[in-house]
């Protein structure tokens, strides 16, 4: 196929990148850390960590495991929220070749449980603030080790002690649970098996890119998650993706190692869990936010040192916009605002923009995909409400529900294919059968059209589309048109049943102005939108439901009615 998009890719981007100067991710963090080692890796509650200290520290971990017995390619869940532990565990669960399978750490039981059986995970990794939904579902899973930690393990002897005190006695944010032992299950302190690892031997193994190296579930708004099987080579390429697309945005920065990227997406997300690996690759490093949503303190965070990368999502640019300290950060350093996760709503990317001095650069990816796809040209000055090129070695192609490519302008399904696409769902054979075209790309739900220069526009996704009387109405189109609103701050459109048009529309509107009237928004729409398009209902919300890296879950509000 015609890769139409390459003649807009900016200078000094290469059209394809080469994964096979890896042997693995392993492999490649490990001559990171022999490079890197003297250099911060991450920085946490002002408590920093050295590649050096990374490298001591997973070797420990990566040896305990190994010595309770677990055979190679076991998945160890690891159930964190941005914690130096996070990475640490990360590391050492490769390194012992294992695979890791992240955990939302604010899973609920059913949720939880569903994961550990369909992943097989045999072993976790912990924050104790989270063991007590652990407790209520283990003995219904192959669980043999958990590794429990305390938020100050990792963060010093003193403030470490005072922060996990803090938080068990004063904030009381650790539940009560009791671990059941039964059938040899073991429950270890992260520290002990630190101290217990230290007296061991990491002993090495013969990965290949092929191995799988985490299985990453999907959001699972609509159903239970499905864990895509990301390699080695997968993930690897990913990050060289990510890297090559990123670097006109740090050019002018000499020294990588000096670039500070603000890890406030949670890192067990994809999102995030890519830029956490290429700031490994690049030797450069992470400002841990373990709540972002405190916002106060998210934006003390960047204000106490300069910041080059900041990804998010729409509904996070969003919020920290309304926060009334806002005005008091300095953006001079930012060299690229990367949205990603959900759709950028036109309206915060402009005020953004307004705000900060930095375009708002939108990119789409999944979790099948490690986070990568399309994206921007990051030297681009201002929002373009599309999701930009493909990156390098990637093939995108819009196709019909027959799986036959169309002409461009045409709008079909994207579907795409490259080194970063997963090999397939985990022991779901029938999903892969129907995921995969027989000409080797992937469906991804998303329905788009790519123009002439390459550049691909979302229309929606197949089951959010809205039909009302016969005509096809995509919640997106409506959502960033009514983003533009004056005294909107967001917005959700859903489908409701209508016994006249089969469905009619709702809006959801969250307002930071209380005399905008459902009549003005209303108004706004009928000057903007053709009739069908006009949504029948207004309802203002003080917030919108979310899940726990911002995506608006548009099934509870059609639930709400």
């Amino acid at each position: 196929m015609e890769r139409i998009w390459l003649k807009n890719y900016p200078p000094g981007v290469p059209h394809d990148i080469d994964t096979e100067q890896y042997k693995s991710l392993t492999d490649l963090m490990e001559r990171s850390f022999r490079e890197h080692g003297d250099n911060p890796f991450s920085v946490c509650m002002n408590r920093w960590m050295s590649y050096k200290q990374l490298d001591e520290l997973s070797t420990a971990l990566g040896a305990w495991l190994q010595n309770k017995g677990l055979e190679p390619g076991s998945r160890v869940a690891i159930m964190l929220p941005n914690l130096p532990q996070f990475g640490v565990t990360m590391a050492a669960v490769l390194r012992a070749g294992y695979t890791c399978v992240n955990v939302n750490p604010l899973y609920t039981p059913r949720e939880l449980e569903h994961q550990l059986k369909d992943s097989g995970a045999s072993a976790i990794v912990i924050l104790e603030n989270f063991a007590a939904t652990l407790q209520d579902v283990i003995e219904r899973t192959a669980m043999q080790h958990v590794v429990l930690t305390s938020i100050g393990d990792l963060l010093g002897p003193i403030h470490g002690r005072w922060l996990t005190f803090a938080v068990r006695h004063l904030a009381k944010m650790v539940p009560p649970f009791e671990l059941s032992l039964n059938g040899g299950r073991t429950v270890t302190p992260f520290k002990k098996a630190i101290a217990q690892g230290r007296s061991l031997n990491l002993r090495p193994t013969a990965q290949t890119m092929d191995d799988i190296a985490f299985l990453q579930y999907t959001g699972g708004t609509t159903g239970l998650s499905k864990g895509a099987v990301l390699t080695h080579r997968n993930v690897v390429a990913a990050m060289l993706q990510a890297e090559s697309w990123f670097s006109p945005a740090l050019a002018e920065i000499p020294d990588l190692r000096k670039v500070n990227n603000i890890a406030a997406l949670p890192l067990y997300h994809i999102f995030a869990l890519t830029l956490c690996l290429l700031a490994i690759r690049q030797g450069s490093f992470l400002t841990l936010v373990p709540n972002p949503r405190d916002f106060a303190k998210f934006i003390e965070v960047l204000k106490q040192r300069p910041f080059h990368v900041l990804p998010g999502v729409n509904t996070l640019f969003n919020a920290l916009m309304q926060h009334p300290m806002f005005k008091s950060i300095d953006f001079s350093s930012l060299k690229l605002t990367q949205a990603g996760g959900m759709a950028a709503s036109e309206g915060t990317a402009r005020n953004w923009q307004n705000a900060t001095g930095s375009a708002m650069i939108e990119g789409w990816g999944m979790s099948e995909t490690c986070a990568i796809g399309t994206n921007n040209p990051v030297t681009q000055q201002t929002f373009s409400g599309n999701i930009g090129l493909p990156l390098p070695s990637i093939d995108i192609a819009i196709k019909d529900d027959d799986g036959q490519s169309l002409p461009v302008g045409s709008s079909g399904e994207i579907c795409i294919r490259g080194p970063n696409v997963m090999t397939g769902y985990f022991n779901q054979p029938a999903e892969n059968a129907k995921t995969f075209t027989a000409d080797g790309f992937m469906r991804t739900g998303d329905i788009g059209i790519m123009d002439e220069q390459g550049f691909t526009r979302i229309v929606d996704r197949k089951k959010d589309m809205i039909i009302v009387s016969g005509f096809n109405v995509f919640p997106s189109e409506l959502e960033n048109l009514i983003s533009t609103c004056p005294g909107v701050v967001e917005c959700a459109a859903v489908g409701i049943p209508d016994t006249m048009q089969g469905e009619t529309i709702k809006v959801f509107v969250v307002r930071n102005d209380p005399m905008l009237t459902e009549e003005a928004v209303a108004r706004f729409c009928h000057d903007n939108l053709t009739g069908y398009k006009r949504p029948k209902y207004i309802e203002f919300r003080d917030e919108l439901p979310k899940s726990n890296v911002g995506k608006i879950l548009r099934r509870e509000l059609r639930s709400a009615k």
